[in-house]
């Protein structure tokens, strides 16, 4: 029983950790205008833009 125990625990892990990387489109527009599409991985898709936002400052980025 206790092997049965462990290997759910494990598997649900497994699904929890993968779940965190899911990606994400966003749309992002740079400081000269241009807007582009972009994929991001987060919890959720503000958070995924929102990372893509904190990598080059001057880009906003928000989900699609």
């Amino acid at each position: 029983m206790k092997k049965f125990i462990v290997i759910g625990l494990i598997l649900g892990g497994m699904s929890i950790a993968s779940s965190c990387g899911k990606e994400y489109t966003c749309t992002c527009l740079d400081a000269s205008g241009n807007q582009t599409t972009e994929t991001h991985k987060g919890s959720d898709a503000v958070d995924a833009c929102n990372d893509a936002t904190t990598l080059i400052p001057i880009k906003t980025c928000v989900p699609a």
